[in-house]
């Protein structure tokens, strides 16, 4: 499998977890948007990286460390709000998904957070697809 092929793999997993996340937000399910989101950009990024640096992707959900190692090689300086917003995201990501924590993540993150992550998430998945070779 060419890298090409490998980002082609992220990609499609990561616009999934992007169409799910849309698909939470109209059930109302606030946490499973941003977790979604989480998702889709760390996939994408890990996609990214797989064609700028190698195929030995990080098994890390620091979307920021992950485009750290992709920052040099594309010779672009990342602007600070989505630089933030990565660490905003990576803050939703579920390790171990205990239910007691889900369960009261949900009542955490409000339906206009969700909204604004899950349009903040849909701008930087297009910019990011941009970035592709």
């Amino acid at each position: 499998m060419t890298n090409e092929e490998k980002f082609e793999y992220w990609l499609d997993h990561a616009q999934y977890d992007l169409d799910s996340a849309g698909s939470m937000f109209l059930s109302g399910r606030w946490f499973y948007v941003v977790f979604m989101c989480q998702q889709a950009i760390e996939k994408l990024v890990k996609g990214l990286y797989t064609l700028y640096v190698d195929d030995n992707v990080p098994h890390i959900h620091n979307i920021q460390s992950i485009f750290d190692h992709l920052e040099d090689k594309l010779a672009i300086k990342i602007q600070p709000e989505t630089y933030k917003m990565f660490g905003i995201l990576s803050g939703y990501y579920i390790g171990n998904r205990y239910p007691d924590f889900e369960n009261k993540a949900d009542s955490i993150v409000t339906k206009d957070t969700a909204e604004l992550l899950l349009k903040q998430t849909r701008e930087v998945f297009a910019w990011l697809l941009t970035l592709k070779k």
